[in-house]
């Protein structure tokens, strides 16, 4: 039988008391390797970015005094004295009366201050007739007008996108220093358990948790090593635990967390070290049998078999743990409004949490509709859903119509 339930907000408590999730350190890598990863230090231009004034369009470089009264059946005309290529240090001066041809992204001659667009221009011989006038810095971009030298363009604990791997590597970065990924050991236990890949026997099915939660730890930030499927044998995963730990800064487990004679996780757990089990059974639902142990300064999140309650407890408890290792925010959770489709009722005595489809009905009303949750090992609970209402522990129900908070399990694309 379980021990006394804690409620969630005890059990993440209890977490916090026994284990401080802290980042693990720093690492520097190439700026190719840095996508997704958690800047670890604050970023200054080393130089202003652009580092000359370059042109915006194709066209002349002209002193902008020199084309003031341009029509178009009044042209001003100047004598083109050269081109300035992308790439190329121009080694014209230009003076009054002189244009230099220039293409978008090729730095300005000294003495030009503006750029003539090519469409308003009309070249005969070597001069232009310039039919439209142009005001000082128009189409151009001014040296550091993007970054100016010694500003912070990025500050530490930021995600590396696409966009700012794009910055790091405008301001000259080759490598970059991030934090370290947190290593976590996944396994899986249970004799009627086979790995994908495999010719499936009689009476067998294929791991779905391991892989959906090696996926969830990448997710969260960490990286996950992938141990295996392992009877329900206390000596051996007492060895594989201790293998876990060794190699891993968190492991998480999934299976043998019940109460029937199979589920031997808190036993084992409890075996190992000092303080061993410190979390073992939560009042929600789904994922009541959940179990946490802290062992020699590490966690072990040991989660129910069934594939939809170990993602949502994973999801409550150990993710923003990882999360906070690997240098991430915990609070990145993505919610919308939405109004219930039906009733909800949630467990008696228990934080319930419903998997829901969101969907717009022809108002524009976005509505959240409960996925059938299915028998044990349904995995297509999740597959199908969109994110969860959790209902409190005291509240009766939700009624059709109430507006509701949806735990989005990523962005919402109607």
């Amino acid at each position: 039988m379980f021990r006394k339930l804690l409620t969630l907000d005890q059990a993440k408590q209890v977490i916090e008391q026994h284990f401080s999730a802290e980042p693990l350190g720093v690492e520097e890598i190439p700026l190719l390797e840095a996508y997704d990863r958690v800047l670890a230090q604050n970023v200054t231009a080393a130089l202003d970015i652009p580092p000359f004034n370059r042109s915006t369009v194709d066209g002349y470089a002209v002193k902008a005094e020199d084309t003031f009264g341009a029509e178009e059946n009044k042209p001003v005309k100047l004598k083109v004295c050269g081109v300035v290529n992308a790439g190329e240090a121009p080694r014209i001066i230009l003076t009054h009366g002189t244009a230099t041809e220039i293409v978008t992204g090729a730095s300005l001659p000294e003495g030009a201050d503006s750029v003539v667009m090519l469409e308003d221009t009309d070249q005969k011989d070597c001069d232009i007739h310039v039919q439209s006038p142009v005001t000082r810095d128009e189409n151009v971009m001014k040296a550091g007008a993007d970054m100016r030298k010694g500003e912070t363009v990025l500050e530490k604990g930021q995600l590396l996108s696409s966009r700012e791997i794009g910055v790091l590597a405008a301001v000259g970065l080759a490598r970059v220093r991030v934090y370290t990924l947190p290593r976590v050991a996944v396994l899986s236990t249970g004799a009627e358990i086979i790995e994908p890949g495999k010719k499936l026997p009689p009476a067998k099915v294929y791991d779905i948790n391991a892989y959906s939660l090696s996926a969830a730890v990448q997710e969260s930030g960490g990286k996950p090593i992938y141990l295996g499927v392992f009877p329900d044998n206390v000596a051996k995963m007492q060895r594989i635990l201790k293998k876990a730990l060794a190699s891993a800064d968190v492991v998480v487990t999934s299976g043998g967390v019940s109460v029937g004679p199979k589920d031997i996780m808190p036993k084992t757990l409890g075996s190992l070290g000092k303080p061993g089990v410190i979390v073992c059974g939560i009042a929600i639902k789904p994922g009541k049998p959940a179990t946490v142990a802290s062992i020699g300064g590490k966690l072990v999140f040991s989660l129910p078999g069934h594939p939809a309650s170990a993602l949502l407890v994973f999801h409550l408890l150990a993710r923003p743990v990882i999360q906070r290792m690997a240098g991430r925010k915990t609070n990145s959770v993505l919610e919308v409004k939405a109004f219930a489709a039906t009733r909800m009722f949630p467990a008696k005595g228990r934080r319930t949490f419903i998997t829901v489809k969101l969907k717009h009905e022809k108002s524009g009303r976005l509505i959240a509709e409960p996925v059938p949750t299915g028998l044990s090992g349904a995995i297509t609970t999740l597959a199908k859903a969109d994110g969860f209402v959790e209902i409190p522990e005291n509240q009766q129900f939700v009624d059709e119509d109430d507006e509701v908070v949806v735990q989005l399990f990523k962005i919402y694309l109607p």
